[in-house]
């Protein structure tokens, strides 16, 4: 590691050893800390903020994850070497149209993205139990837009892969197209119509959920004192 990282991990040692706040934390009450720093650095991004403001919310997710190696490494499970390395051979594990199996570089490399992501998928499969389901490991308490279109994305990738081993693919669950009924008179009804929004999204590749918070996030500018909204 460079001589910054192994400082940050001395910092959060001595915070840990030093600092009754910070020694009180633990993985479960870090989480609300990562998601706000994820969101703030979301917004960092999406808002064009300037270079200095971009890494500083870096450095704010940086911190997250060396405060939750510091925990680790107290109960000798894991450190920041040890995430670092993992990570390292998973990237080199999962590139396989990049990387040799020593993790050293090929002679050529695909320029389809098409053929990188099938690729990807071939590799991320195989480490997988055959019959392990598309959905398998999907976090379920995803913002709820975003949670459908990964449940799209997932299920079309995993069935193109079935279609491609010449395994028969299985049959959508989603049970038809509310787009074509207006009457949207109930919960589950609303549902499918939002589902088959961010099918309609996924596959002209737009992002449902980034979409719909920069309308509400217009919509707000145009709210805030000294503006009229004049799209209602």
């Amino acid at each position: 590691m460079s001589e910054q990282v192994d400082r940050l991990v001395e910092i959060m040692s001595l915070l840990r050893a030093h600092c009754a706040w910070t020694a009180e934390l633990t993985h479960e009450s870090l989480v609300h800390f990562l998601l706000e720093e994820s969101y703030e650095l979301t917004h960092a991004i999406e808002s064009g903020a300037d270079d200095a403001a971009l890494a500083e919310e870096l450095g704010d997710i940086l911190l997250q994850v060396a405060l939750h190696a510091a925990i680790g490494a107290e109960r000798g499970s894991f450190d920041l070497d040890s995430i670092a390395a993992g990570l390292s051979a998973k990237m080199v594990r999962r590139n396989t149209h990049i990387f040799n199996a020593d993790g050293s570089l090929k002679d050529a490399f695909p320029e389809s993205i098409e053929e990188i992501i099938e690729s990807w998928d071939r590799a991320k499969r195989a480490e997988k139990p055959q019959n392990e389901s598309a959905v398998a490991g999907l976090p379920t308490n995803l913002p709820a837009l975003l949670y459908a279109q990964k449940f799209t994305s997932r299920t079309q990738r995993h069935a193109a892969l079935d279609t491609v081993a010449g395994e028969q693919p299985q049959p959508s669950v989603h049970p038809g197209n509310p787009l074509e009924n207006g009457d949207l008179d109930d919960e589950q009804k609303l549902g499918e119509h939002l589902l088959s929004l961010c099918e309609l999204a996924q596959a002209r590749g737009l992002d449902a959920e980034r979409a719909l918070r920069t309308v509400v996030q217009q919509r707000v500018a145009r709210t805030e004192p000294g503006t009229r909204d004049t799209t209602s």
